[in-house]
């Protein structure tokens, strides 16, 4: 029985130990043993939860020695970003004051549906602290690194999670996303990413950033698992206030579907504005292998970005109240420091911020009444430099924390799904945004994967372990 399964994806891991060609023991073995070899140079975990992958895995072997159903996902290792609550862990959510917390008494709500898939928990994951950064760099626990390029930043704030997917160390990882946390990860570390439709996931027992916003999604090598993936974390809970009711509509079937019929179009404007060359060559492969020729145009997206920041620091900063005035130290500076600034913001420009945000909203819904799928920039370049902060842009020096999640904020801020597609450019991958109204994660995922087959999007290799 072989336990070499280094490149292969979670749907070949599940068929290969459910057929008994593959032990989950094994599975989970091989990964811990990636893990301790590659994760010297990455940094992407905080935590190995060994013995509790062991013990999992053991039960899966009994259960299919004793011919039961082990789950779409069997034996599939998986790591989660160190914000989601995992039982006997304290949640750190990347911050140093978290550490102090009792360990959390039961796992996070999409953590309990992986494992009834058959999934296997190895790990939590490095991530800006408190989510409240674009760089993958953590002031406590060090900086997340690129797989393609360690001197590279993974993005943030799950950088642990697109380092530990990029890397090969786990083919499934979990991560959030508020303003671009899934979707910058995956596009630096060269990975795909899902931000489902806000609601869509449930949120239960993972530590929150801006509850407006927060979603909470999967990273993975292939669409395929990236579907797997959601298809196992789906359904309502009564634990996340946000979550929706709807029924849960899987997507993995539906993958082979094809996209004859969509209407695609390509995001101009904003989204055409602040972009590096890699960027544009990106959007523009993705949009020739799709015969994409229209552009639309998002009104008010540059506006809706500066919404996007009033409301993340306003909201980041009721919550962590308590915290700013009894352990200001303690903090990160740079997101102490924001976090501070977005309590003096007044009342009246967040509720401007708000009202924008609706009318925002509808005008977007709007655009799906001609179009079903909208392309746009992941991130406006290639992974910076770990610790550089600024770039040059038409001339123009800008800050490099600021400017990563251009792209992204104006999407998160009403809550379409979207799956960050990796375009396999040299020396470092790319990735772009596939858009859909909300509740069409079948769509988004559908376009992925015909670009997946197309080989236009794909996963590259490491190139730097």
């Amino acid at each position: 029985m072989s336990t070499n399964t280094d490149g292969l994806t979670a749907q070949q891991i599940a068929q290969a130990v459910a057929g008994g060609n593959l032990s989950a023991l094994g599975a989970t073995e091989a990964a811990l043993g990636r893990i301790a070899k590659r994760d010297s140079v990455l940094n992407a975990f905080t935590d190995i939860t060994a013995d509790r992958a062991r013990a999992s895995a053991r039960a899966i072997d009994a259960a299919i020695a004793a011919g039961r159903n082990v789950g779409p996902l069997a034996g599939v290792p998986f790591a989660v970003k160190n914000l989601f609550d995992v039982k006997g862990l304290a949640t750190r959510a990347g911050s140093k004051i978290n550490r102090d917390l009792a360990p959390s008494p039961r796992d996070a709500t999409l953590i309990e549906r992986m494992e009834a898939a058959g999934a296997i928990l190895v790990g939590a994951l490095n991530m800006g602290e408190y989510a409240y950064d674009f760089t993958g760099e953590n002031v406590h626990d060090g900086p997340s690194r690129n797989p393609h390029d360690p001197t590279r930043m993974t993005g943030g704030s799950s950088g642990g999670s697109g380092s530990a997917v990029g890397g090969g160390l786990v083919p499934i990882a979990l991560g959030s996303d508020t303003n671009g946390s899934i979707r910058v990860p995956a596009s630096f570390c060269g990975v795909f990413g899902l931000k489902p439709t806000y609601g869509r996931l449930s949120r239960a027992r993972s530590f929150p950033f801006v509850a407006s916003f927060d979603h909470l999604g999967p990273f993975a090598r292939s669409t395929g698992d990236l579907a797997l993936a959601y298809d196992a974390m789906q359904g309502p809970d009564a634990d996340d206030a946000a979550c929706t009711t709807r029924p849960v509509e899987p997507v993995t079937a539906l993958l082979a579907q094809g996209i004859s019929g969509l209407r695609i179009a390509i995001a101009g404007g904003h989204f055409q504005n602040n972009v590096f060359p890699e960027a544009v060559e990106a959007v523009a492969r993705v949009a020739r292998a799709l015969e994409a020729t229209q552009t639309v145009e998002i009104p008010e997206a540059a506006r809706a970005r500066a919404a996007a920041y009033v409301i993340t620091t306003t909201e980041g900063a009721s919550l962590h109240l308590d915290r700013l005035r009894q352990r200001p130290n303690d903090f990160d500076p740079a997101v102490r420091d924001r976090l501070i600034a977005g309590a003096m913001i007044p009342a009246p420009l967040v509720d401007r911020a708000q009202k924008f945000r609706r009318w925002y909203r509808a005008r977007v819904l709007e655009l799906f009444g001609t179009v079903d799928v909208i392309l746009a920039p992941a991130t406006p370049c290639i992974a910076p430099k770990l610790g550089q902060a600024t770039f040059m842009l038409d001339g123009v020096e800008l800050p490099v924390r600021a400017n990563i999640g251009i792209h992204t904020q104006p999407i998160s801020f009403i809550g379409l799904p979207v799956v960050a597609v990796p375009v396999p450019l040299v020396p470092m991958p790319i990735g772009v945004q596939i858009i859909a109204a909300p509740w069409r994660e079948d769509i988004v995922l559908r376009v992925a994967h015909a670009l997946e087959r197309m080989g236009v999007v794909a996963a590259p290799a490491p190139r730097g372990l």
